[in-house]
């Protein structure tokens, strides 16, 4: 089965699908590790990663695929969702995103509504006219044919233009053909209910996260509520970052490690050092 067909095959089972968000090869082989069959190739979490800085369309779509490489080559397994913000242009430029990222060997991709190129602020988040994202998502599902990757269509356009614009788009990617669904910055329970309504049996996807101005169920009360797949962008991300500042910490104060680092036999051992002799051993003169 393909990448695309397997996350069908698990989104068609009736449990909640907590998708770790990743950013790289060490990210996603962690995860791999730990039991978790998907993973989202986070946008925020590579600007963060590669750029040391805000989630503000500052990352190329170049940037992004070659992430999905990474992550893809080192947990080949893993189903990855991965983010094509805006698609970094038009419907034209949608449709290269998603054919890129199909034939890279992604899961699902997200396509977003959010206007671009951004204004020079940090806030808000001003969206596309609804027909000019209707054809956004159109190029993305024609596009998606290719490979049969999944396109999970996003409406940022909650805050700006109101709940009622915002589920008026989601049934309107529906009839476009999206695979998942994905409102983003609900306002409380009864906006999540109203846009997985709108879904009209779809997936519908949810940043879980907290710290945001949304609303953020607990994993438990999400799929209560009926959403079907949940990421958590600063869930890895935000440890990494205390775990550095913590080795950092250590070194200024004139010690060799944190408190919290692991031990050498067991770092080397999840750097996969032991696995590399193992695979080299046959070719060793």
């Amino acid at each position: 089965m393909t990448p695309p067909d397997r996350l069908r095959a698990l989104l068609a089972q009736p449990d909640f699908v907590v998708m770790p968000a990743v950013w790289d090869g060490l990210s996603a082989r962690l995860a791999a590790e730990a039991g978790f069959r998907t993973a989202f190739l986070s946008g925020s979490c590579v600007a963060a990663a590669r750029l040391g800085g805000p989630d503000l369309d500052l990352i190329s779509f170049a940037e992004m695929l070659n992430s999905l490489e990474m992550v893809r080559g080192a947990a080949p397994d893993t189903l990855v969702l991965a983010d094509g913000d805006h698609g970094y242009g038009n419907a034209m430029n949608v449709q290269r995103t998603v054919r890129a990222y199909g034939r890279a060997g992604a899961a699902a991709v997200l396509i977003e509504d959010k206007v671009t190129p951004r204004a020079l602020t940090a806030a808000g988040k001003p969206c596309l006219p609804r027909e000019e994202a209707r054809m956004k998502i159109r190029a993305a599902v024609e596009a998606a044919k290719d490979s049969g990757i999944l396109v999970m269509a996003r409406t940022d356009c909650r805050p700006t233009q109101g709940i009622d614009e915002a589920i008026a788009r989601i049934e309107m990617f529906v009839e476009e053909g999206a695979d998942i669904l994905f409102l983003d910055s609900p306002a409380d329970e009864a906006e999540i209910r109203r846009a997985v309504a709108a879904s009209q049996g779809r997936p519908h996807f949810a940043v879980l996260s907290p710290g945001a101005p949304r609303e953020t169920p607990t994993q438990a009360r999400a799929a209560e509520l009926g959403l079907k797949i949940g990421t958590f962008p600063t869930g890895l991300l935000s440890p990494a970052v205390a775990g550095i500042r913590s080795g950092l910490a250590a070194l200024a104060a004139g010690r060799s490690v944190a408190d919290t680092a692991l031990p050498p036999p067991e770092l080397s051992a999840t750097l996969g050092y032991g696995a590399y002799e193992a695979a080299a051993r046959p070719f060793t003169l």
